[in-house]
């Protein structure tokens, strides 16, 4: 990937949205406002604080991560779509996938 993350910023590919399908009719899951999941494909170094301190960034590539309904700016590059925010706006991050 050429795309690299500065500073406390995250890059993360949303995951697919699921789809109901009714018979031979696909139903995209579109506007719900929900938080949108996704897989974190670069992280930045850290930020240093006011004091000089440098707090290191928590989360790694290939976290599963829920982002804000609102807050992160989505980018496309190379056909693919991706979301670009600090590290400090995102939710949660999700441990075990439940299937």
């Amino acid at each position: 990937m050429n795309l690299e993350a500065l500073f406390d910023a995250v890059i993360v590919k949303p995951l697919e949205n699921e789809e109901t399908q009714y018979g031979s009719i696909f139903v995209p899951d579109m506007g719900k406002d929900k938080n949108e999941k996704g897989t974190v494909v670069a992280v930045g170094p850290g930020v240093h604080t006011v004091t000089g301190t440098f707090v290191e960034t928590v989360v790694k590539i290939g976290d599963v991560v829920i982002m804000p309904t609102m807050g992160f700016t989505k980018i496309e590059y190379n056909g693919d779509e991706y979301y670009v925010g600090n590290e400090k706006q995102l939710l949660a991050k999700i441990t075990k996938i439940e299937e």
